[in-house]
Formats: structure tokens, C-alpha cells, sequence
């Protein structure tokens, strides 16, 4: 039986102000940001985490959509860090192929404690709804860094950006619903520590 896993993380700057409480299992989730499309894709990274909790962001400055998106993933990304605590017993590594019609998604995470990035894939266009699409790169080099983990994903093909975007989405939240099983008291590693 797993222990609940939860933390809360408040992020406070000159440009934006930031909330995120997160726990390691299904329920309700609220999400509210300005910018629409982020809040869809919060909503179905965290569902599809089998997690639950509430995201709030106000952008202060209103300068674009760079820095409350930035800011929003440094505070998830925290959370998910403080949530897994010392990460002993946990599954560390997932991973998951997603298609949504046209669109193909591939996603694979280590939650070893080690920050890597990689990000393989392109969008037709320069937004999905209010959200530029060069920001989902940064969003996954955001997580990774502040999560403490390793994250590649790649957009293996698909001819909508909506589709493509959400296929990642829905991946990610998959690969570390994996990662983040309990399995046992044990650490996932032969060095015997999670770093």
C-alpha cells in the first residue's frame, strides 16, 4: 500500500504568481491561467499522471505567454520533486506511445534525480489556440529541470498541432504515471541511491 504522496508549491515574481498543489492520485483536478490551451494541457498531463490537485497562475506584467508558462511548469515541476520525496520504491523509469488520430506521440522518463532533456518533433503552425507552439519544447525542459529528471520526447508525425500537441501530453502523463508506481522499499538503482 502506498503512502499518499502531496506537496504545495507557491512561486512569487515581479511577472507572475504561480500556485500548484499536487497529489500522487486520482481525483479532482482545477486548473486556471490565462492562457487557454496550457490550462487543456495541464488538465490532461495531470489526469493522465493519475494524479489530482489545482494549478493557479496570474501573469502580472501581461508581456506574452513566455513567463507564466515557464513559471507554471518550474512550480509543477517542483511539486512532482517534492511529492516523490526520497523516491525510494518507486517504478523510475516509464514510458508510452500515444496516438490521436493523425498524430503520434512517444514519451520516455527516468526519475533517477538527473536532469536530461531531449525534444524531437515540429508544429505546422506558430500557436495552438493562445499558446505559441515553441514554448512546448521549453515546457518540457522546464519540467525536467525541476522535477529532477530525465525526459525525451518526440512528436513522431501528424498533420494537426492540436492533435500533436495533446498526444504528447497525454504520453508524458502516461510515462510518469509509470515512473511514479510504488513497487517496492527498494532503490531502482545498482549504485543504491536515486541520484
Amino acid at each position: 500500500m502506498s503512502k499518499v504522496r502531496e506537496s504545495e508549491v507557491k512561486r512569487e515574481t515581479s511577472e507572475t504568481k504561480v500556485y500548484v498543489r499536487l497529489t500522487l492520485e486520482p481525483g479532482i483536478i482545477k486548473v486556471s491561467t490565462p492562457v487557454k490551451f496550457l490550462n487543456h494541457m495541464l488538465e490532461t498531463l495531470i489526469f493522465y499522471m493519475n494524479a489530482s490537485g489545482e494549478v493557479v497562475a496570474e501573469d502580472l506584467r501581461g508581456f506574452d505567454e513566455h513567463h507564466v508558462v515557464e513559471d507554471v511548469f518550474i512550480a509543477l515541476g517542483t511539486a512532482i520533486d517534492r511529492a516523490l520525496g526520497d523516491r525510494v520504491g518507486i517504478r523510475r523509469f516509464g514510458w508510452s506511445m500515444v496516438p490521436m488520430d493523425d498524430a503520434l506521440a512517444v514519451t520516455a522518463v527516468d526519475l533517477v534525480g538527473r536532469v536530461y532533456w531531449v525534444f524531437r518533433g515540429s508544429f505546422i503552425n506558430e500557436r495552438i489556440g493562445d499558446l505559441p507552439t515553441q514554448m512546448i519544447p521549453h515546457i518540457i525542459r522546464t519540467l525536467a529541470t525541476y522535477s529532477r529528471s530525465t525526459i525525451h520526447a518526440e512528436i513522431r508525425w501528424g498533420e494537426n498541432d492540436h492533435h500533436m500537441a495533446e498526444a504528447l501530453f497525454k504520453s508524458l502523463g502516461l510515462s510518469i504515471a509509470q515512473a511514479v508506481e510504488y513497487v517496492d522499499n527498494k532503490v531502482r538503482s545498482l549504485k543504491g541511491t536515486m541520484q
